[in-house]
Order: structure tokens, then sequence, then C-alpha cells
């Protein structure tokens, strides 16, 4: 499973609970995956629907203005479902694993990368000038580029988990397939 990362701790408003050194405290492993893998199923499924609503405007014979109002509210969406699986990851705890807060904080960090790629291309197209139609879809297409760059350069591997139980656990917990 892929999920966006950044891999530095930052969390956002949103706090993880500290603690987990061992396993004698946090959220046991199942349990943690299970939240994370309910937390990001709707996300994923927005985004699907945003990507979809996306192409179908870019194709759509619309005028650059209208153009430029749906991509603001599509990428608006998309940061606003990456801020809520942010916030429910942040709500589901530690991992009682070694490192659990370094982990669950790696993946905050990873919706917040991703909410902010998202919030990075929605102001960068609500400042487009559509007057001329050919260098608006010129600068949205750069505006997309950046955000798929800044989307890619989060991706976290839950296969490269550094803790064998939650690795287990995400393959097992049928929320996570």
């Amino acid at each position: 499973m892929m999920v966006p990362a950044v891999l530095s701790a930052g969390c956002g408003s949103g706090s993880v609970k500290s603690g987990a050194a061992g396993t004698g405290s946090g959220v046991p492993p199942t349990a943690w995956a299970k939240s994370v893998c309910t937390a990001l199923s709707p996300w994923r499924a927005r985004l699907a629907s945003l990507t979809g609503s996306t192409q179908a405007q870019l194709t759509s014979t619309t005028t650059p203005a209208q153009a430029k109002q749906n991509l603001v509210d599509l990428l608006g969406g998309a940061e606003s479902a990456s801020e809520a699986a942010r916030q429910k990851i942040a709500d589901a705890g530690t991992p009682a694993v070694d490192k659990g807060g370094e982990i669950a904080a790696r993946f905050v960090a990873s919706l917040q990368a991703a909410r902010d790629a998202y919030a990075h291309a929605r102001s960068t197209v609500a400042g487009l000038d559509t007057g001329n139609a050919s260098t608006f879809y010129t600068a949205v297409a750069s505006a997309f580029d950046k955000l798929q760059h800044e989307y890619a350069a989060s991706a976290l591997d839950t296969d490269k988990l550094s803790s064998a139980p939650l690795r287990q656990a995400f393959n097992e917990v049928p929320e996570c397939r």
C-alpha cells in the first residue's frame, strides 16, 4: 500500500499520541492498521472521484473561467479529504510497537504533505489569469505537474515499515486489502 508521506515528523494541527516505545502501551498493531486503512479508504475513493471529475472537466468544452472554478473546487475537495484523513490518522493514536510514535507521525506527515500539495495547486490555479486560453491551460498543466511531483515526493511504502508487527497487520487486516 502506498500512502503519500513526508518522512519528517511534523504533525500539523493534530497530535499523535506519544508513547508505545515497546508493545506495552499504545494501540495494538492490528487495531491501528485497521484504523489507518479505514481512514484511508474514503480518502482514496474521494481522490479517485475527484481525478475522474478533473479529467472530465479538462476534456469538456468550457471557458477558461469555468475550468478554473471547477479545478479550484476539485483541488479544494482533495485538500479537504486529505485533511480529514490526516485527522483520523492522528486520532488513531500510536501503535504499540517499537518506534510507534515515529511511525504514526510519518503517516500523519504523509497526509499533511498530500493536503499541502493540493492546497498549493489550488492556490496556483486560483491565481491564474483566464484571459488567454492557451496560456491558462499551459499554466494549469504546470500546476498539475508540480502537484504530481509534490505528491509523489511524499510516498510512504507500508511494505517497508521498520516494524514487523505493523507490516504483518497491514497485510492481514481485511480493511487494508
